[in-house]
């Protein structure tokens, strides 16, 4: 996973309440396990529309989603993240979300931003036409015009996200304890080792 710091550059206006994981990534496309390619299929129902936010051109490869409350609803499908990371988002503000949602974001290298609704009115108005800073190690996102807003974070999904660390990663950091755990209960209890014959 790619460790995230510092996240710079145009943000989508999205704006929309209560936005389910089927609207993020609709179920046709959950058949592959693959992350690869699934950006071509997030918001595909919304981007039916030729004057979508998605595809604009200034809006292409946009690294900061801005949503509106209760993002991420509906289903506990990972491939939303996917989806949204494919697309090229770091990360999304908004509200509140999905307690599903927010974690699998945050175990796929995506920074869930809660803000309150003034500050996300204030930034859907910035993004129109300016990039917006979102910065993990002093928790907080500014704009060009001097606004400044903090947010709070789980710090252990904080350090996750800084270290570039998912659930793979932080077991392989243990590598050297649980390597000496199985050879203490190879010793102590060694009905429990499987022998190979």
């Amino acid at each position: 996973m790619t460790p995230i710091e510092k996240v710079e550059g145009r943000a989508i206006p999205f704006g929309l309440k209560n936005v389910d994981t089927d609207v993020i990534i609709p179920a046709k496309w959950l058949k592959t396990i693959s992350r690869e390619g699934l950006g071509q299929g997030a918001f595909e129902t919304l981007r039916a529309d030729p004057d979508n936010l998605f595809d604009r051109p200034e809006f292409q490869r946009a690294p900061i989603l801005i949503a509106g409350d209760n993002f991420g609803c509906g289903s506990s499908r990972e491939h939303a993240a996917w989806a949204l990371g494919d697309l090229g988002i770091r990360v999304v503000i908004a509200p509140s979300y999905s307690d599903i949602f927010s974690g699998n974001a945050v175990k796929n290298g995506i920074l869930p931003v809660v803000l309150p609704q003034a500050a996300i009115d204030r930034l859907m108005a910035v993004a129109a036409t300016d990039p917006i800073h979102v910065d993990l190690d002093t928790q907080t996102v500014t704009t060009p015009f001097q606004d400044r807003f903090t947010f709070d974070i789980d710090p252990f999904r904080k350090m996750c996200l800084l270290q570039g660390l998912d659930e793979i990663s932080l077991t392989e950091k243990s590598e050297a304890a649980i390597a000496a755990h199985e050879q203490k209960i190879a010793k102590t209890q060694p009905w429990l080792t499987p022998t190979l014959a």
